[in-house]
């Protein structure tokens, strides 16, 4: 939990005062008195309207160029005196694409405002910028521009304004940011987020998640005019702190999440007015300079996850100090109430004298020894306080009662004495391997608890339904040894929004969820029985539901559909069985739905309507029949489906074309027949991260514009790497709760669940079914793929050498098929194969030299007469 004290500095203008500059802006409406509109320039409007995509029906100003209506009532242009357009606002008109260097957007020399803002070009900035000289203003923000920024915007020597904010992966390697800016004198007021300026004038530049990367430039920090540099969340751009030269104005400073690294220097001492310093979640290391101490204005301090060590500098003069996050760093040594050492020296008394402090965060350091709780206390406005993951707690009782702390966090510790009655709101005692719920009876007030990961076994007490006086919003007792729900229950339960039970041992009967609840897991339990048939009059607010991973049995209840605002839904692992209820494949809030490994049988039912929400739809080893219902393509947000392991019989959804989120495709184990033909679409699952298809009847050739649009497993390595994360789904925007996507796959020979999927990961499975003719060599494109698998079909002709440009392959199975002629020497680079199966095919020659091949047993060629060149073990 973190308060952002300077949130509100990104809503304002870069620079206030525009240093005497004076624009004089025309007129909205055309002017009279036989002053005309040049119609060669309506003529190049009209051109550059034809040549741009947009949304007719979302449009308010393109959609009024035309002939027919006065070019006075045109949206978005204004004119001068003499007829010539000096001002050009397109911004959020839904244009697509149209737009590259021989626009005729260029050819209008009178410009001097552009607005682009709010639309999807996606494509690079064109160099034709450069010829609009007399632009003052120009607006690319949130434009989807990517790529070089050309270097001749750099000759708009009278640009005062330039906004390139959330445009976005912009690149300045050649030119570079100095050659980019030296000409721009001008400049006054920067709303960039991805560029980078050196302006001696220059008071605040805020670049903040805008993807960029390379080294950044040392002298930006020595403006001495800067007041403000904001470079957070742009995780590949490296660098370090320079010299800081006395006199400057930085007030603000903030890299939180770069790669910024090194050492801080002493002259970091020498920034007099900082008031806020924000380095978390970057590489710096070494000591915290003991020159800190010279900043008496510091207001906010973060260094979280970095690798500093060392003592803790004395920050006694700073008394307007009110944050400091130090966790998840390396500090060590012992925590006494008065000193903390560390590797260098003990941390001041003096760090307890800052009573103008009301969070402090410490925690996942290296602390060792016993800490009083009670110490604290000397921090008379500390409300937050966070130890976590660090030491030995003496909780109390000793705190005093009259102390301001609110939110107390000592997960990961080892934790003695009882909790001392405090006006506490939230407690997190996550991983504190207690054995026995805390007597937690005095916290009158508390809204938020956590105690997972835990050793805590036996009944959930009915007490703890009663913890702050029915004010509990927020209990999580998951990952511990609970057995069952002491008797009887809080009735009415309070008014939990969230309640976490799963990884427990908990039997019986699930417990009625508390009425007004948003987010309910009983995952991963013990309950038997089946779903009461009124389950949907209790999650009619819930936003999350997950029974997965029990004992359950039955049908599922038609009223489950009367939680209309439900985003996911997870009864798998179970043994329900019946039919699907149609009302919930009718759900449009549904994002998530699994039904996975139970017994229901019957088809696919209901109709999706076009305003289908669904991320995920998994109803993979079931006893399902029919066919994939063709409404599923109005399913615009579809990333995840899996109808493996099934009895469907229908052929290839080709249909499904125009779902460009879909990663991941499972239809494996069915009776699925015919050509897999790609439709004639250059867009076809760009997204597709895994496909599989095995276990079918499929059959025909693999046409080869199937694999030049995956893209996903193209793109470049450091791409792909920057984008690493997991297939999720966030349930509320700005919660920290979400649904992790899982899907198994067949890898190196054997089923593996994936129960995290991650983004990067890549394959493809096209096993055990009546595939002839040749692999085709477009499928050396996929740079990314880790698992390939084509074996058990009628595959003819030689294995493409193309495959050996597969560099992060880790299984090829090609075995069982009609494959001739000698291996592709290629294949011996593939430096991260493990698992390699050539055999039964009619392969011949020499088994190439290398270092990879030869590590294969003879198994991976068995079956391949004319082979040679096996050295056994």
């Amino acid at each position: 939990m973190r308060i952002k004290l300077f949130s509100w500095l990104y809503f304002l203008p870069l620079c206030s005062i525009f240093f005497g500059i004076h624009v004089a802006l025309v007129s909205r409406d055309c002017l009279g008195d036989g002053r005309v509109c040049l119609e060669d320039e309506m003529m190049l409007l009209l051109q550059l309207k034809s040549t741009l995509k947009f949304n007719d029906a979302a449009s308010n100003k393109l959609v009024s160029w035309n002939q027919s209506t006065h070019y006075c009532s045109w949206g978005g242009v204004i004119w001068d005196a003499t007829g010539h357009v000096v001002s050009l606002d397109l911004s959020s008109e839904f244009i697509s694409g149209g737009f590259n260097g021989s626009s005729s957007l260029f050819n209008l020399q009178h410009l001097q405002r552009l607005n682009l803002a709010n639309n999807t070009f996606s494509s690079q900035i064109p160099p034709g910028f450069g010829k609009l000289g007399n632009l003052i203003y120009l607006d690319l923000s949130e434009a989807d521009f990517y790529g070089q920024i050309p270097i001749e915007i750099s000759g708009l020597t009278r640009l005062v304004t330039i906004d390139f904010s959330n445009s976005g992966i912009l690149k300045l390697e050649n030119p570079n940011l100095r050659m980019m800016v030296h000409n721009l004198t001008e400049l006054r007021e920067l709303y960039l987020d991805d560029f980078l300026a050196n302006f001696s004038n220059l008071s605040h530049l805020r670049l903040s998640s805008c993807g960029l990367n390379g080294t950044y430039p040392e002298k930006i920090f020595q403006v001495r005019t800067l007041q403000i540099l904001d470079l957070s969340n742009n995780m590949l751009l490296k660098g370090s702190l320079p010299e800081f030269h006395q006199g400057g104005s930085l007030e603000t400073l903030v890299l939180s999440g770069t790669k910024f690294s090194g050492i801080l220097p002493n002259s970091i001492g020498n920034l007099k007015r900082l008031t806020t310093i924000e380095l978390s979640d970057c590489d710096f290391s070494g000591p915290i300079p003991k020159v800190m101490a010279n900043l008496t204005q510091l207001v906010y301090l973060d260094f979280s996850i970095n690798k500093f060590s060392g003592s803790i500098p004395p920050l006694s003069l700073s008394k307007s100090l009110t944050q400091i996050f130090l966790s998840h760093n390396n500090l060590t040594g012992p925590i006494s109430s008065f000193h903390w050492d560390g590797l260098e020296g003990p941390i001041p008394e003096s760090v307890f004298h800052l009573q103008s402090l009301n969070i402090l965060d410490l925690s996942s350091n290296k602390f060792n020894g016993t800490v009083e709780l009670s110490s604290f206390q000397k921090l008379g406005n500390l409300t937050i306080l966070s130890l976590s993951y660090n030491l030995s707690i003496n909780a109390g009782p000793d705190l005093s009662t009259q102390s301001r702390l609110t939110y107390l966090d000592l997960s990961d510790n080892q934790i003695s004495g009882s909790i001392p009655s405090l006006n506490l709101t939230a407690l997190i005692l996550a991983s504190c391997k207690l054995r026995t719920f805390p007597d937690l009876s005095t916290l009158s007030r508390l809204i938020y608890l956590d105690l997972s990961d835990n050793q805590i076994s036996g009944s959930i007490p009915s007490w703890i339904w009663k913890i702050g006086n029915g004010s509990l919003t927020h209990l999580n007792l998951s990952h511990n040894l609970l057995e069952d729900l002491q008797q009887p229950l809080s009735n009415p339960l309070p008014p939990l929004d969230i309640l976490d039970l799963r990884f427990n041992q908990l039997s019986g009967p699930i417990p009625t969820p508390p009425p007004s609840s948003m987010y309910v897991d009983y995952s991963n339990n013990r309950f038997t029985s089946s779903i009461p048939h009124d389950i949907g009059l209790y999650i009619s607010y819930t936003f999350f539901f997950s029974l997965s991973n029990n004992n359950l049995i039955g049908i599922i209840p038609k009223s489950i559909c009367h939680a209309s605002i439900l985003q996911v839904l997870d009864l798998s692992d179970n043994a329900f069985s019946g039919t699907i209820p149609s009302c919930l494949i009718q759900n449009e809030r549904l994002a998530v739905l699994n039904l996975g490994r139970n017994r229901l049988t019957g088809n696919i039912p209901g109709e999706l309507g076009h305003m289908c929400s669904l991320h995920t739809l998994d109803l993979n080893e079931n006893l399902l029949d029919g066919k994939i219902p063709k409404s599923l393509a109005n399913c615009k947000a579809l990333e995840v489906l899996n109808l493996g392991n099934n009895g469907m019989n229908d052929t290839f959804p080709f249909w499904l074309k125009k779902i460009s989120s879909l990663r991941v495709l499972v239809l494996r184990g069915n009776k699925f027949h015919g050509h897999i033909g790609c439709p004639d679409s250059n867009s076809t699952w760009p997204m597709l991260q895994i496909v599989d298809l095995a276990l079918n009847n499929f059959d025909g050739v693999l046409p080869e514009k199937c694999f030049s649009n995956w893209r996903a497993m193209m793109a470049g390595e450091d791409d792909v790497q920057s984008k690493s994360g997991h297939l999720e789904f966030n349930i509320l925007e700005f919660s920290q709760l979400y649904y992790q996507d899982a899907v198994t796959v067949t890898s190196k020979g054997q089923e593996m669940e994936l129960v995290k999927v991650l983004t990067i990961f890549t394959s493809i499975d096209f096993s055990c079914n009546n595939f002839q003719g040749e692999i085709p060599k477009d499928i050396g494109d996929l740079k990314l793929l880790n698992v390939l698998n084509l074996s058990g079909n009628g595959f003819t002709g030689r294995i493409p050498s193309s495959i050996g440009q597969l560099r992060q392959l880790e299984s090829l199975d090609l075995s069982q098929n009609k494959l001739s002629g000698e291996i592709p020497a290629q294949l011996a680079s593939l430096n991260f194969l493990s698992v390699l199966n050539l055999s039964f095919n009619q392969l011949v020659g020499r088994i190439p030299t290398g270092n990879q091949l030869q590590t294969f047993s003879e198994n991976s060629y068995l079956g391949n007469r004319g082979l040679c060149g096996f050295l056994s073990a």
